[in-house]
């Protein structure tokens, strides 16, 4: 297929699309100053003449001008904000000055098909740009308990020395109490106990599913599909509630094989569905042809089979252990103070008293749930490679 080659536009398209940009930004510092409109116009017309005024007298000279945008913006921050507002130029000015040169040379339109039409152009750019903000919207709560972990207050809110920047407005006092208070290690404690062995029981379960399901003769296959990963479409609060009727009848409330039963439940939707999609590009033939060699059928699955949907199974996991340690609705449900679990202990700080505490441990949870979804991304690379659906 032939690509675009990148063709310059003129300066005020440049502008023009950067002060959309800037206007965006800058109802965010607008309201921090107390007027969104201002910062709405004033970002909007900032950015539109400083875009401008780099592409049209400065479009061969792209390096100079975007480290011209990258001091102005450092130097209107400090003057404004002090040294948060130099981070915040670093940021704006990197950006500004990548954004007006990258569609004034019409970079933008590099690997897109020769045929597309502008409007193509704008839909194509702005769904991105639409799924950005869209997750900017959904991480920036995330990202705001990070630093807060840090205070060397018992706040959550930040403190002038944190916004300044002031060394003595950090600390670790909080990560400390996390790991030398009883209460957070026994929570802790009872997370691992938990956690694991409830995803054995959700990856065992979950794949044997998966790989029944699989199969074309098994009949009712979607209503047991269904039925299966109900858990996943079902309010957990409704979950929790049935599971605790369920589990007082049969003595399994209050105990510890109830949780992880009760956590192994949730996670089996997670590992059917990746299990399933890896199947998809499982070659049958390969199963027949180890019959064929006199392979009986457990020695098929694990020799066979196995290898190839691995990485479906370990996504899975991943899936089914996060869904058990973050869990706190159902725990609440049909556990006791025995199995008080990390989330357990966070809502009862919360409810209870307000430990800053909880905001060390939210960002170690992050930081877990992070490592853990990257596993699961080079997992699944791996997995369209083993497939033959990705070149590398």
């Amino acid at each position: 297929m032939a690509l675009t080659i990148a063709k310059p536009t003129s300066a005020i398209f440049a502008a023009g699309v950067a002060a959309v940009f800037g206007a965006f930004f800058g109802i965010f510092v607008g309201t921090a100053s107390g007027s969104a409109l201002l910062g709405l116009l004033g970002g909007a017309v900032l950015i539109f003449a400083l875009g401008w005024a780099a592409v049209a007298f400065l479009r061969e000279q792209e390096r100079p001008a975007r480290w011209g945008i990258l001091i102005l913006f450092v130097a209107g921050g400090f003057l404004f904000a002090g040294v948060p507002g130099i981070v915040l130029g670093l940021i704006f000015g990197t950006f500004f000055g990548w954004l007006v040169y990258y569609v004034a040379s019409g970079r933008y339109r590099t690997g897109m098909p020769p045929y597309s039409t502008p409007r193509q152009v704008l839909w194509h750019f702005a769904f991105r740009t639409i799924a950005g903000m869209i997750l900017i919207f959904l991480i920036t709560p995330i990202l705001v308990v990070m630093p807060l972990s840090f205070n060397a207050e018992d706040f959550f809110t930040f403190t002038p020395e944190m916004l300044s920047f002031d060394p003595a407005g950090y600390s670790l006092k909080h990560y400390r109490d996390f790991f030398n208070t009883s209460d957070w290690q026994g929570a802790l404690w009872n997370s691992v106990r938990i956690a694991p062995v409830a995803t054995l029981l959700a990856v065992g379960f979950g794949t044997l599913a998966a790989i029944g399901l699989s199969q074309p003769h098994v009949p009712f296959r979607r209503a047991i599909m269904a039925i299966l990963i109900s858990p996943m479409i079902v309010p957990l609060i409704i979950s929790a509630a049935g599971m605790y009727f369920f589990y007082s009848r049969i003595g399994l409330q209050g105990t510890y094989l109830g949780v992880v039963l009760a956590h192994a439940a949730l996670g089996i939707p997670f590992v059917i569905i990746t299990v399933t999609a890896t199947l998809v590009g499982f070659d049958n033939s390969l199963t027949r042809a180890a019959a064929n060699m006199g392979a009986d059928p457990v020695t098929t699955f694990f020799r066979v089979q196995m290898p190839l949907i691995l990485p479906g199974v370990i996504s899975g996991g991943l899936f089914a252990f996060i869904t058990s340690f973050d869990e706190v609705v159902v725990v609440l449900f049909v556990g006791s103070a025995g199995q008080k679990t990390l989330p357990w202990q966070m809502f009862i700080g919360l409810r209870e008293q307000i430990s800053p505490t909880i905001l060390a441990v939210a960002t170690i949870l992050v930081a877990i749930s992070i490592a853990l979804l990257t596993t699961v991304e080079l997992l699944r690379r791996r997995s369209e490679r083993l497939r033959g659906m990705s070149p590398s």
